[in-house]
């Protein structure tokens, strides 16, 4: 066994481990989701509070937090399938909140450059984030407002609802759990 099959077993483990201590809360899916955004936005908010003396450690800090964030992006999905309640909304949810979870983290930057008047790279953040935001634009090939995201979302949720019948939420049975989440 190599160092990093025998990593990546143990990160397997942990990841079955967390889902199917989730599934068993009943939580739904998108509240998972919802929770990563939070969380990613209490890092942008380090990002923001950040001064030249604190940096390394509140930016320390916030790469922990968007790990553990990042650990609710992992999980999100496979709680889905495990309790039997993927739809297409949640898929559709999911990748919206990751949209606002990235743009945040880079607002924070962008508050913390602009703090430290750090010309170049506040335009460098605002560059990468515009490029991040524009990938998900060219995708819709529409017009991208908080006021049109809001009602896409909500347009979207009552559309498939009607023709989408919601899942009926499953207790992860143990022995075919494992193959649901690897």
């Amino acid at each position: 066994m190599t160092w990093t099959s025998a990593v990546g077993r143990s990160c397997k483990w942990l990841l079955y481990r967390i889902v199917h201590g989730l599934a068993l809360t009943k939580i739904s899916p998108n509240a998972l989701t919802f929770i990563g955004l939070l969380i990613n936005v209490v890092a942008a908010l380090l990002f923001g509070y950040a001064r030249p003396e604190n940096q390394q450690r509140l930016f320390l800090y916030a790469g922990l937090v968007i790990i553990g964030a990042g650990i609710f992006d992992m999980v999100d999905g496979r709680v889905a399938r495990a309790t039997n309640q993927v739809t297409t909304f949640g898929g559709f949810f999911d990748s919206v909140i990751d949209r606002y979870s990235d743009v945040a983290l880079f607002f924070g930057l962008l508050v913390y450059y602009a703090r430290a008047n750090r010309f170049f790279y506040v335009v460098m953040v605002a560059f990468v984030m515009t490029s991040s935001v524009m990938v998900s634009y060219t995708r819709a090939r529409a017009e991208l407002s908080t006021i049109t995201i809001i009602h896409r979302i909500r347009y979207t949720f009552q559309r498939l609802r009607e023709i989408e019948p919601p899942p009926t939420p499953v207790r992860p049975d143990p022995l075919k759990f494992e193959e649901i989440v690897g």
